[in-house]
């Protein structure tokens, strides 16, 4: 009468290895770049890939068939993140919006018509200087940009992630492709995605 029960019990451990294998394994590659760019280093992106994926197999059951399963692991590698480098004292920095703003108001270049530019360049591979530039943007600008431009995730999707309303979203998504156009203006004219005049 137990072995009914015990070979019940492998089976359903065994599909749920097989549901998890399926839905979270395809998005690795995304959520090691995402740790890359939060970290700064291999070893530290593989680490916190390696924690964020124990995790999710644990909490496995608690994951709903049908939702969004990327997201959910975004938001896990997140939430991940924030405990085990703030203990480290390792905390993301705090961005003061209003040096931000000023920053790019006083440096912005004269043609501001970025929209094919942003377009241009998310069509393309990221090559080394465009990769530099999101990597210098303060945290908060990189994550929204990472998220909305290269991840392609939600408004909402990337309000839940980063525990913002929405309207904070699309200001922080606003200054980061500002900030980025200003960082990237001369490498846009040079590949002739735009012209200077």
């Amino acid at each position: 009468m137990m072995f009914p029960i015990f070979l019940s019990v492998v089976m359903e451990q065994n599909q749920l290895y097989r549901d998890f294998e399926s839905e979270a394994i395809p998005h690795m590659d995304a959520l090691y770049n995402f740790a890359l760019k939060m970290t700064g280093d291999s070893d530290d992106a593989g680490d916190l890939l390696q924690e964020t994926y124990m995790r999710a197999f644990r909490f496995w059951d608690k994951f709903e068939a049908g939702t969004n399963c990327k997201a959910w692991l975004f938001r896990i590698m997140k939430n991940t993140y924030i405990n085990i480098y703030r203990k480290k004292s390792k905390s993301p920095t705090k961005v003061d919006y209003e040096e931000i703003e000023n920053y790019y108001e006083n440096i912005k270049a004269s043609n501001t018509d970025d929209a094919h530019l942003e377009k241009d360049i998310y069509d393309n591979l990221l090559d080394d200087e465009l990769s530099q530039a999101i990597s210098s943007l303060p945290e908060d600008f990189r994550t929204v940009i990472i998220l909305c431009d290269i991840e392609g995730f939600s408004y909402e999707e990337i309000a839940d992630f980063v525990d913002a309303p929405i309207g904070t979203v699309r200001s922080r998504l606003h200054r980061a492709r500002k900030m980025l156009f200003t960082k990237l203006y001369d490498y846009a004219v040079d590949r002739r995605y735009i012209t200077k005049d």
